[in-house]
């Protein structure tokens, strides 16, 4: 007997513990500087050069490329190397699971990576620390060393669409798991909110750990309100338990 498929959804909470604020929470970066949204806006980065350099020197200080992976990431890792298939789909752009030990090609990026940047004319990317030295040298708004574009975090800005071919992915995955935990996320933002809907459509038990409620608690098997960095790992040794019982 195969073991089941755990499909995991990450959002912003599986983070907070290794230093990186949620957007949404009571004490999100969004809710305590709405203006701040205007940063990660495609329309308003792209025509505003003053925009542009308050969004670098928010990269410059952002904590996600110096943020280790905490005790929720390391549980995911090690579920997945005790032999248990396991998916991740995450809305972070960290890349804390695969610090953790999660192989990269078992992780679906919806929102893209803050470790890189992009040019937004000719596609060029490059290691996000590569430009952050370029501000240090003193450039606030550096452009594309190979045609002088603009250049961007390679994360999904608001009003830029998901990448179609790993949200088919993610799609794909939410079908056909049997477990579908939505760990962090507040599950408002579409579409990667609806997967939580398509996993459930398709029978799959779905679990949701969250501080807040969700638009998807109603139709969870179970909602576990505890905090992630214990609520996870506990909630992981129950589905390898189970996997191993199912062999």
């Amino acid at each position: 007997m195969t073991k089941p498929l755990v499909a995991l959804l990450s959002g912003a909470g599986v983070s907070t513990d290794s230093g990186i604020p949620d957007y949404r929470g009571p004490n999100g970066l969004w809710r305590r500087d709405p203006e701040a949204e205007k940063l990660v806006t495609y329309e308003y980065y792209m025509s505003d050069p003053e925009i542009r350099r308050r969004s670098w020197q928010m990269r410059r200080k952002n904590r996600t490329l110096r943020a280790e992976p905490n005790a929720a990431h390391l549980a995911v890792a090690e579920l997945e190397q005790s032999g248990v298939p396991v998916r991740v789909i995450t809305q972070n752009v960290d890349g804390l699971h695969q610090l953790a030990g999660m192989p990269a090609r078992k992780v679906l990026e919806l929102h893209g990576s803050a470790q890189s940047f992009v040019c937004t004319n000719c596609r060029a990317r490059g290691p996000m620390e590569d430009a952050i030295a370029r501000l240090d040298a003193g450039e606030e708004d550096p452009a594309c060393l190979k045609c002088g574009g603009i250049l961007k975090s390679a994360t999904v800005m608001f009003g830029e669409r998901l990448d179609p071919v790993v949200f088919g992915e993610a799609v794909a995955i939410s079908k056909a798991c049997q477990v579908f935990i939505a760990v962090g996320s507040s599950l408002q933002v579409q579409p990667a909110a609806g997967l939580a809907g398509v996993a459930a459509d398709h029978g799959a038990q779905l679990v949701i750990v969250n501080a807040e409620p969700t638009p998807y608690d109603d139709r969870a098997d179970e909602v576990i309100r505890e905090p992630i960095g214990t609520a996870l790992p506990k909630l992981l040794c129950k589905v390898s338990a189970k996997s191993d019982a199912s062999r």
